[in-house]
């Protein structure tokens, strides 16, 4: 069962979405959760609605003061249902996944009802739905072996070799003389190294080589510094593939790849712009990689000028690629303007030139998108503190607050903030507070220590 996006969904469905997520923004969590519920019911593979659906319910978990006790006590009043829907997991697997949404709802963090609902989702058909919600169940147990083993033999039956790679990573960190958990860090570098080679054409990575012997040789080999006579065989071989196969996206996007490598980086954007061509044009992750190849041709054009001690050269080139940023992430949003990744990074792109009122439009719609909501309240805040409304830039960085629970670098950063607008408000004793909260786990951290020692140094010295 594919998953579907927005655009794929009945309009009546993307109208009760877009409702459910405006009720969530202004603070509606539970009427928010009920339509979100209702629209999973109705299309189990609309993905997007089930993340902000769980963002909603996690708001009021938290909300709550949900802690260890919470889930203890969910787990003894959402036994039944748990029994009920794993009676139901073999027979019926999209009924067994409604019995995980009800015991999510009871409690979106609890380690049993998360891994019921992932092992649901794959029964279903739909393994996004299992890794997302290993995903939240990972950001609150980041040491945890076993859910990160999970985690990470999903991601590689997903073909999502990079997430299952650094899963494995973390494995094998924790358990550094575990030789399964090498074994299986080897095998999922060997699997991400032809991923990124562009290897596969369909089916499993595991069918297109004799043995994993031979990917961990590819993935030695692609750690070799190659020379341009490497590169540049490896353009003629790739070329000649491409001809025999003229409509092999992933063949143009190797040959665009080695192009980049000999720093080609016009011929790399042509074959690029033909694979989007070839396409009907519209795919997003492709635009992308055309962006930032001509990034990288402005920065090395940069690079060679100042080798050269042309420093004026350089500098024109360098307000040229800056102008060429903004112009250009402004465009992306209009071609896909329900992409809220783009609106994110357009949005950092405004802050940085101060075009405040530009970003904050952006960072309210780029909050809609789970992965990007903190970030996005952050600079929603450092916003309105630029334009000296402190009150607001504190809202903000509260509600972030809020929604994290480990003191990560985010958590840091906002934290920080909120001492900060605190002190410009005036409220010393608060903004103190808020530092201190860092100063007890990072003392390191930007000016903390000073901030602390000023605040408890007398009146007057």
């Amino acid at each position: 069962m594919a998953e579907k996006t927005i655009n794929e969904v009945p309009r009546k469905t993307r109208e009760l979405f877009e409702k459910a997520t405006s009720a969530f923004e202004r603070g509606n969590v539970n009427y928010a959760i009920d339509m979100l519920s209702s629209i999973v019911t109705a299309i189990p593979e609309f993905l997007q609605a089930r993340k902000v659906l769980r963002a909603a319910e996690l708001k009021k978990f938290r909300d709550a003061g949900g802690g260890e006790l919470t889930h203890l006590l969910s787990s003894l009043r959402g036994m039944f249902t748990l029994m009920s829907a794993q009676g139901a997991l073999k027979k019926n697997p999209l009924d067994a996944l409604q019995g995980a949404e009800k015991l999510l709802r009871l409690d979106p963090l609890n380690p049993s009802f998360a891994q019921f609902a992932a092992k649901a989702a794959v029964a279903a058909g739909l393994p996004e739905v299992a890794i997302h919600a290993l995903e939240m169940l990972r950001d609150v147990k980041p040491r945890d072996v076993a859910l990160l083993n999970e985690l990470g033999h999903l991601y590689m039956t997903n073909n999502q070799m990079k997430d299952a790679r650094v899963c494995f990573e973390t494995v094998v960190q924790l358990r550094p003389n575990d030789p399964a958990a090498l074994k299986t860090l080897k095998d999922a570098q060997a699997m991400d190294t032809m991923q990124k080679g562009r290897w596969t054409d369909g089916g499993d990575y595991r069918s297109k080589i004799k043995n994993v012997d031979e990917a961990r040789v590819l993935e030695q080999q692609s750690k070799a510094v190659m020379t341009d006579g490497d590169v540049s065989s490896l353009i003629a071989e790739t070329k000649a593939k491409l001809e025999r196969e003229p409509q092999n996206i992933n063949f143009r996007r190797a040959l665009a790849d080695l192009y980049q490598r000999a720093n080609r980086y016009e011929e790399a954007i042509e074959v690029l712009q033909t694979a989007q061509e070839s396409m009907g044009g519209g795919d997003p992750q492709i635009d992308r990689a055309i962006s930032q190849l001509r990034v990288k041709a402005y920065q090395h054009d940069i690079a060679a000028r100042r080798a050269a001690g042309d420093a004026a050269g350089a500098e024109e080139k360098e307000r040229e690629l800056d102008a060429f940023r903004l112009r250009d992430a402004e465009e992306r949003v209009k071609r896909y303007p329900n992409d809220l990744q783009f609106k994110y990074d357009y949005g950092v792109l405004l802050f940085d030139h101060e075009l405040y009122n530009d970003a904050v439009q952006q960072f309210q719609l780029s909050q809609r998108n789970p992965q990007r909501r903190i970030r996005s309240l952050y600079y929603l805040a450092c916003c309105f503190k630029a334009k000296q409304q402190y009150d607001i830039a504190a809202e903000q960085l509260e509600k972030a607050a809020s929604e994290l629970n480990v003191m990560d670098d985010t958590k840091k950063d906002i934290l920080y903030e909120l001492g900060v607008v605190s002190d410009l408000m005036g409220q010393k004793e608060k903004a103190t507070a808020y530092f201190k909260e860092i100063y007890s786990v990072d003392i390191s951290y930007k000016d903390i220590a000073q901030r602390i020692e000023q605040a408890y140094r007398p009146a007057g010295s």
